[in-house]
């Protein structure tokens, strides 16, 4: 019986192994157990990782600037997954990135790499913080482009975020890109909503397809606004969501224009957002403020299954 490493013998194990085993994209070093007169087997792969949530918004997290931890759709899935893996509303990658202190990957918790996580940028940006990879005062890559954290007292994270320059308002409601595409709907009772049922035809309906949209309802409060949404790729109403509480603060100012700093009570806790509006479709100096929190850390087996 020999042991042998995956890297070695990549080539070979994309003819040998079904895909049932293994997709081709998740080829990392990894142990596999070489039995002769009966073939490859792979052996479990292990993960380590890290929880994070910012307002009840829960990321799971790993650490890749040493290691090239490559998983396929149906195992993020699984980590993500509240009864099965870990539980999670998106998985994160941390990466090296030459020209900023690191890279955010952002994975919906359906497996599938995604737009831009206003409240995941906010709880890597502490996780990197807490790994010694940046500074309080940061800068990382996502995939709408180049954003500043600031790590702030307490557990509180500020991101910049990047500029609004379209806003399409109609009867009840607007439509705004802010790394994820959101559309926001003022409702006079946020709590009556049916968030899911409702979100869910607005998501799926034929104007938003094929991509789909991340659906806010929110309320006018006298503390600032309040608000429950729908998230695409998780597919069902998250504790908060940063680009759409972001998306819903800079829609309550309407076509005014001005300095704004918006308090926003979302279920799981409050958020605020600083912006200034120097036109009445756009929005920039866009900052989103609130807790981002350490929760655990652990080890996982993957099922190599999957």
């Amino acid at each position: 019986m020999r042991l042998m490493i995956l890297s070695e013998i990549a080539a070979k194990l994309r003819n040998y192994l079904s895909g049932t085993l293994i997709n081709s994209a998740c080829l990392v070093p990894r142990p596999v157990l070489f039995i002769e007169g009966k073939g490859l087997f792979l052996l479990p792969m292990k993960l380590h990782f890290y929880k994070y949530q910012g307002a009840g918004n829960d990321f799971v997290l790993a650490d890749a600037r040493s290691s090239d931890i490559q998983l396929s759709r149906a195992q993020i899935a699984w980590l993500c997954d509240r009864h099965f893996g870990i539980g999670a509303d998106g998985f994160m990658l941390l990466k090296t990135c030459p020209g900023a202190d690191f890279q955010m990957v952002y994975f919906n918790a359906d497996g599938n790499e995604s737009t831009m996580c206003g409240n995941g940028g906010r709880c890597i940006a502490a996780f990197a913080y807490a790994l010694g990879a940046a500074g309080q005062e940061m800068s990382f890559m996502a995939i709408d482009g180049l954003h500043k954290a600031v790590i702030g007292s307490g557990s509180e994270v500020e991101l910049h975020m990047q500029d609004v320059t379209a806003i399409e308002s109609g009867a009840g409601y607007h439509l705004l890109d802010t790394g994820s595409p959101h559309f926001v709907q003022w409702v006079p009772a946020v709590r009556d909503i049916d968030v899911v049922a409702e979100g869910r035809a607005i998501r799926y309906s034929d104007r938003f397809m094929p991509d789909g949209i991340n659906v806010n309802f929110v309320e006018r409060v006298p503390e600032g606004i309040r608000i429950r949404t729908y998230e695409r790729g998780v597919e069902n109403e998250t504790l908060a969501c940063g680009t759409g509480v972001t998306a819903a603060a800079i829609a309550s100012v309407g076509d005014q224009t001005g300095t704004f700093q918006i308090p926003v009570l979302a279920t799981g806790g409050e958020l605020s957002v600083s912006f200034e509006k120097r036109t009445a479709a756009t929005a920039t100096g866009i900052v989103l403020r609130g807790p981002a929190c350490f929760v655990f850390e652990g080890n996982i087996e993957l099922p190599s299954a999957i």
